[in-house]
């Protein structure tokens, strides 16, 4: 069993994986046979080898494969084969690339691909043109195809359906590496989620912590499936971006609990940030007009869960206060481009704090 001060394994993206395959594939059909571990070099310059799981030519080209390891992050993709078909074509074609089982395709404006192309993000494309340029330096002319079995079905525990990248997973990756718990992943498709709602002329994004919150805001205020952010704990991935990519409109939705953090003017919600701090809790409270021994019973409490007995019919005065120093602390980090307001639900999904009247 791991030790829980062993320091955590790195793992590869699967654009890094798809780049071994392709360029092992790609050697086999120059006449170097399979290069098995195959080498590439990541965008920060390391050169990390990639064992083949399986390889072999056929009648119009080579293919090789990769079992992606992402190390000790719990990524959707690890254990997943990463495949490359490759097949010659005429002088001049340069390298073409296509989608085959289980990697999707653009069906959305706002990504960083247009609308029908496979679901091959751009640093994996050029990843994969340096690799071939190792094997023939004038560059290559070659329909690359890339496919995950079985990842059409792993798609379903992304969000990519919601992003507009539809048929199965996307080829990613932009240093080649994946750290584990970096969460890079969850706050890029934070990102691309607003990119897809700008691009698409929504003017309102619903950020919310959880799939509760995001469907109960999502039945109050009536906005389509592409204006849905599930930001999870990272309201700073959300409130940064739009500050710099803003639309005239942002709703957050959450538990009480992360909300109070956000009241706080933490940016991470996650409970390993800290704890809520109950004394401004209890000033929120006192400020709101809650009787004093309450205020005390508040400023006391271990939880937020407590805090709200405590406040007894008072509660729902407590959240809208929750509600609104949290649209203020939000405010602040978004800056005035973009109007804010903060709903609160209990894990019924019934509205029990909001900033606006």
């Amino acid at each position: 069993m791991k030790q829980a001060s062993s320091p955590l394994r790195r793992g590869w993206t699967t654009g890094s994986c798809a780049t071994a395959a392709a360029k092992a594939a790609w050697a086999a059909l120059h006449g170097r046979g399979f290069p098995d571990p195959v080498t590439i070099t990541l965008p920060g310059g390391q050169t990390p080898g990639f064992a083949l799981a399986d390889h072999g030519q056929t009648d119009t080209g080579a293919w090789a494969a990769v079992i992606k390891d992402a190390g000790d992050d719990p990524d959707v993709t690890h254990g997943a084969l990463i495949r490359a078909d490759l097949a010659p074509l005429p002088p001049g074609s340069g390298i073409v690339f296509r989608a085959g089982e289980g990697v999707g395709h653009v069906t959305r404006p706002g990504l960083p691909l247009p609308p029908g192309e496979p679901a091959i993000n751009p640093v994996p494309r050029r990843m994969i043109d340096a690799a071939l340029r190792d094997i023939t330096p004038q560059g290559a002319d070659v329909a690359v195809t890339l496919s995950i079995p079985g990842g059409e079905a792993l798609a379903r525990r992304t969000l990519n359906a919601r992003l507009g990248v539809i048929g199965g997973l996307s080829i990613l990756g932009t240093t080649g590496i994946v750290v584990p718990f970096s969460c890079s992943a969850w706050i890029d498709s934070i990102h691309r989620g607003i990119d897809v709602a700008r691009a698409t002329g929504l003017e309102h994004v619903v950020a919310s912590t959880g799939n509760v919150s995001e469907r109960a805001a999502q039945a109050l205020l009536g906005v389509p499936e592409t204006a849905l952010i599930e930001m999870g704990d990272f309201a700073g991935g959300v409130l940064k971006y739009l500050r710099a990519h803003p639309v005239a409109r942002l709703t957050i939705a959450g538990g009480p609990a992360k909300m109070a953090k956000l009241a706080q003017g933490r940016l991470d919600l996650h409970s390993r940030r800290g704890s809520v701090d109950s004394a401004a809790l209890g000033t929120l409270a006192r400020e709101s007009g809650l009787p004093q021994p309450r205020c005390a019973a508040i400023a006391a409490a271990v939880t937020v869960a407590e805090a709200l007995l405590a406040a007894g019919d008072g509660a729902r005065t407590l959240c809208d206060a929750i509600a609104r120093e949290a649209r203020t602390q939000a405010s602040v980090v978004l800056g005035p481009a973009t109007d804010v307001e903060v709903l609160i639900f209990d894990r019924a999904g019934i509205l029990i704090g909001r900033s606006s009247p």
